[in-house]
């Protein structure tokens, strides 16, 4: 089943989330979803809040976000950004062009 991971990242601003995209992806630009080194991600969405950024994803499974997140965690350590756990929905729908 698909789910909706929302990551709040407080302090969090559009350097470090181009940084963190240029160790994530080869090309550092992620135009596609392919690009990311997990399979499963359906969308992503990100930007500026109040306090810092936001993401806002769909994955095809729980799994697959786990598999993604052993990626990303070891980046934002290696950042000295605390780790942050996402907060997980059941996506009841998912439309996509």
């Amino acid at each position: 089943m698909a789910i909706i991971v929302t990551m709040e990242f407080p302090g969090f601003g559009q350097e470090l989330y181009d940084t963190v995209i240029d160790r994530l992806t080869d090309s550092g630009e992620f135009a596609s979803v392919i690009e990311v080194p997990a399979p499963g991600l359906m969308a992503h969405v990100a930007g500026p809040v109040d306090d810092g950024w936001r993401w806002i994803e769909v994955w095809k499974n729980k799994e697959a976000l786990e598999m993604f997140l052993e990626v990303l965690k070891p980046i934002l350590a290696d950042l000295e950004y605390p780790e942050r756990e996402p907060s997980i929905a059941p996506a009841y729908k998912v439309v996509l062009d």
